[in-house]
């Protein structure tokens, strides 16, 4: 037994000797050679792997976003103060590129604010093929193409939230189906996207609500710090003999009243209803909504706006509901470095900091506004009165980029609403909210 006892204390010995040399050789080396081309290892900004042609690469990174927000009055059922601490995103995402024209990408949504327990909680899962150069074909769980600030990842959105007239119509930028999307950049100066979807979302006879997206980017100026940027956009969905869910119910940027990731406001949380229906079969004919889309920036200085028009045109309900929104905003970094702009996607980007041990201060100011006309609606509730339904927003926030890894921001907003309101009847309220993100 001594001798089978030392035995094993050598081979212990000789295995961990092994595995610190074959450490320090992979740390002295820059290129692992392989039977193909050598293999570059890079982990700034997530692991990745690829062949020095490019031809095959495999990169591993996610986002963390750990929020905490207080509210009160209109964004609470009863009026009083109330607090959430939740994961607003928990993202695991892998991707990279397979034989040089095939790309995948698969983002999981740890958090479960994204997706739910039937479709899975995914972001994204698609394939994209770029060999048709330039048009990129994408296809797989995506989302459609609509807006400016949907475009723009949540990364990098100036305000926590995205603007209230996309609630108006939440339906053009989901991603609760599988779709085809075809895109390319023009001359350097436009960027076009079409799109295919079909949605979790059947008629009678078990066809999937089908949907097309459409947006167009011109933009002569695209460099950071010197951007001009004008877009027209369009979707459509056929709802014949479907049961969809038309409701509008916004949470008038503050996602602490209702969400998942952790502690919300619960049953007192105010999330109010502007207009639509639930999924009734056979009340609506087709689903419309266009959209326009503006954005100029000067070295730190940046301003950028959306329109949305919807029409939700009737079948047997009696009256077609109407619905627009707008916002607009200016942001400026008192650091002075601009915001990242890519003309493939038309988005902004980050903001990278000068500074390393300072970072990049960004500070800005939204103002967003939403009416809905559902005259469908003949008789008040406590919550819903009749007549046109409105929501006004105003945003304040700083935001503070530490690294190329680590943003902290906090947004202070102050909503208004008319014809809509809590159940004790305050039509107005405050609130604060504060992120923590670690991107790699």
């Amino acid at each position: 037994m001594f001798i089978a006892h030392a035995n094993t204390q050598w081979l212990n010995r000789i295995t961990l000797g092994l595995l610190l040399s074959a450490c320090t050789l992979s740390a002295q080396a820059g290129t692992v050679t392989t039977d193909g081309a050598d293999l570059v290892i890079k982990t700034k900004g997530g692991l990745e792997v690829a062949t020095t042609d490019r031809e095959f690469s495999f990169k591993v990174g996610g986002r963390l976003q750990a929020d905490y927000s207080m509210f009160d009055d209109y964004y609470t059922r009863n009026g009083n103060s109330a607090d959430a601490g939740y994961l607003r995103r928990a993202f695991l995402e892998l991707g990279g590129t397979a034989y040089k024209d095939w790309k995948y990408q698969i983002n999981y949504d740890l958090s479960r604010n994204t997706g739910n327990d039937s479709s899975g909680y995914l972001d994204e899962a698609s394939v994209t093929y770029t060999g048709f150069a330039p048009v990129n074909l994408k296809m797989g769980r995506i989302y459609t193409d609509f807006g400016l600030e949907k475009a723009t990842s949540s990364k990098w959105t100036t305000a926590l939230e995205r603007n209230l007239s996309y609630d108006l119509a939440e339906w053009v930028n989901d991603n609760s189906g599988m779709g085809v999307q075809a895109n390319s950049v023009v001359g350097n100066m436009a960027f076009l996207s079409g799109s295919l979807f079909s949605e979790n979302n059947n008629d009678t006879d078990g066809d999937s609500v089908k949907r097309y997206n459409l947006r167009g980017v011109f933009a002569p100026m695209s460099e950071p710090g010197n951007v001009l940027h004008v877009g027209l956009q369009y979707a459509y969905r056929d709802l014949q003999d479907s049961a969809v869910d038309t409701r509008i119910r916004s949470r008038m940027g503050m996602r602490g009243v209702d969400t998942n990731g952790g502690s919300s406001a619960g049953a007192n949380g105010n999330r109010g209803l502007f207009g639509g229906a639930t999924a009734t079969e056979g009340l609506w004919e087709d689903d419309s909504v266009w959209g326009v889309e503006g954005a100029w920036a000067m070295d730190a200085l940046s301003v950028q706006a959306e329109y949305l028009s919807r029409t939700l045109k009737a079948d047997t309900a009696q009256n077609d509901i109407d619905a627009s929104g707008y916002y607009a905003q200016v942001a400026y970094t008192l650091t002075g470095e601009p915001r990242i702009y890519k003309l493939d996607g038309a988005k902004f980007d980050s903001i990278k900091p000068a500074n390393k041990q300072l970072g990049a201060w960004e500070v800005f100011y939204r103002y967003d506004s939403i009416t809905v006309e559902d005259d469908n609606l003949t008789a008040s509730s406590a919550t819903r009165q009749v007549g046109d339904a409105e929501g006004k927003l105003h945003t304040l926030g700083v935001n503070w980029y530490a690294n190329e890894s680590v943003k902290v921001s906090a947004n202070y907003v102050k909503a208004s609403t008319e014809k809509v309101s809590n159940v004790v009847g305050d039509d107005s309220g405050d609130g604060v909210v504060m992120r923590l993100q670690y991107a790699f």
